[in-house]
């Protein structure tokens, strides 16, 4: 975290007063300050613009009951790329431009996502067998990111779910004037 500070407090500033006085001695000091000016100006336009899209994109996707994972990363690229394009600076610029506009912040966005996104986790089988030191009840071992065997996972299943065993039965009356287990008081099965 500190090194991310000393990068976006000393470094960051220092590069951008690098570059605007290369441009300063290329173009004048005059045409730097308008064409930074200028740059401020369109970018907050681009923001504005893609903003709204992001923002628009983001409804959508909550109205159709879709995760918004992209449409967030998206918005959130088009936030952190208007700051940098509010800043002013050359250097700031261009990243903040790769930001904001959609080509490149789809790949970006891409990358974020595959960079943030936690590898999948390889889950091992192991086999029942005789009780070792350290194992659990029933000579299973006990180890984490471990599987146990199928057999096992059934007899939990078991344990845990209670199973009933229902026979449907059709129950018909003889006539109005038997009760509601027919005339014999007891619910009949219909035979064969």
């Amino acid at each position: 975290m500190p090194l991310l500070l000393l990068i976006a407090f000393i470094v960051v500033p220092l590069v951008e007063l690098a570059v605007i006085g290369r441009v300063n001695d290329w173009l004048g000091l005059p045409a730097t300050l308008a064409l930074l000016l200028l740059d401020s100006v369109i970018g907050a336009v681009l923001v504005k613009r893609e903003g709204r899209r992001a923002w628009l994109a983001f409804r959508t996707a909550l109205t159709e009951a879709r995760w918004p994972g992209d449409e967030v990363v998206q918005g959130a690229l088009v936030l952190v790329g208007g700051a940098l394009l509010l800043t002013p600076g050359f250097v700031t610029d261009a990243v903040g431009l790769a930001a904001v506009l959609p080509p490149t912040r789809r790949l970006l966005s891409r990358a974020l996502r595959a960079r943030l996104t936690p590898a999948p986790v390889r889950l091992l089988r192991t086999t029942t067998g005789g009780a070792r030191p350290g194992s659990a009840p029933g000579g299973r071992r006990r180890s984490p990111g471990r599987v146990p065997d199928d057999d096992v996972v059934e007899q939990r299943r078991r344990r845990s779910h209670a199973e009933i065993d229902v026979e449907v039965v059709s129950v018909e009356r003889d006539g109005p004037e038997d009760g509601p287990a027919g005339s014999s008081g007891v619910l009949d099965r219909p035979k064969g």
